[in-house]
């Protein structure tokens, strides 16, 4: 596949990934009878073994690989499907979706500073205005237009997992496009949800044994396995993935922002919320924002 192709493809994954994200949050907020970090072991764990029969002659070919990445799979692992995984649905049992949103949020910040203070990535006058715009317009969207209504957030104790998630999500990001891997993204997404499924187990053990486990002959358990594994575990994470290695993790992060937005239209599709006027200015803002946040730097900047 040619470059410019490549390109083609990721921008238009660019746009599909916070979509798929979104549908993580949403079921966060619903499938409380299931313990979280059996949520996350389920997910990653049907993750893995859906991409398995695909990536496996890829798996074997770059075994020695394999040997050599297993340090960087399980920190990705812990990263990604641990802490952006059972942590998200620990602090989505106590945290309004109000505050999720706004401290997610910050997330692509943290990935253009991270690539900054690490990797020496370019940040342009462009990119800061691109990102501030995007934070008025999630800001909007999150507060209804009222800055009274932003003022007045307070934070739970849940915010305190959720903070954790989003600033792993963004050392996950650029983890995941500076340390070298020889595997192509989505051999690599199998190698890491088995990695995190492997972290995951002692949790989820723990877990059942000090609380409770899940009900493995409840078909809504199950139901919601099989949709976060293919929704936004191969969908959004290969997604993600591919995007990463071809346009960066900074520039990838920032389309996060359209994660809200996404979130109200699905809102508005299952639960017959209508879109309101603050929801047109937080696109009005996010938009042009992830254009400038986007643009790649003038040569010689």
């Amino acid at each position: 596949m040619s470059f410019l192709n490549r390109r083609r493809i990721a921008w238009a994954l660019l746009l599909l990934s916070p979509a798929m994200f979104s549908v993580n949050m949403l079921m966060a907020r619903y499938a409380t009878f299931v313990p979280p970090n059996a949520l996350a072991l389920g997910r990653w764990f049907l993750v893995a073994a859906l991409l398995l029969p695909f990536v496996w002659s890829r798996l074997v070919r770059h075994r020695h690989a394999l040997a050599r990445e297993w340090p960087d799979l399980l920190m990705l692992g812990a990263l990604g499907m641990w802490i952006c995984g059972a942590w998200v649905y620990i602090g989505g049992r106590t945290t309004p979706a109000l505050n999720i949103g706004l401290i997610y949020a910050a997330s692509p910040i943290l990935v253009v500073l991270l690539g900054r203070l690490l990797y020496r990535e370019k940040l342009t006058t462009a990119r800061i205005a691109g990102i501030a715009l995007c934070l008025a317009g999630v800001a909007a969207v999150f507060a209804k237009g009222r800055v009274g209504n932003l003022l007045s957030v307070h934070f739970t104790e849940g915010d305190l997992w959720i903070a954790a998630a989003s600033a792993c999500w963004g050392l996950y990001s650029v983890l995941l496009k500076h340390r070298p891997s020889a595997l192509d993204p989505l051999t690599r997404l199998c190698a890491i949800s088995f990695a995190g499924s492997l972290v995951l187990l002692p949790f989820a053990i723990g877990e059942a044994a000090l609380w409770a486990g899940p009900d493995f002959g409840d078909w809504k358990t199950w139901t919601v396995w099989i949709v976060l594994a293919i929704i936004p575990g191969v969908g959004a994470y290969g997604a993600f993935g591919y995007c990463v290695r071809e346009l960066g993790p900074s520039v990838t992060s920032v389309s996060m922002y359209l994660g809200p937005l996404y979130v109200g239209l699905l809102a508005w599709a299952t639960l017959g919320e209508e879109p309101h006027w603050y929801h047109l200015v937080g696109t009005a803002l996010v938009l042009p924002g992830l254009f400038l946040a986007t643009r790649a730097p003038a040569k010689g900047a």
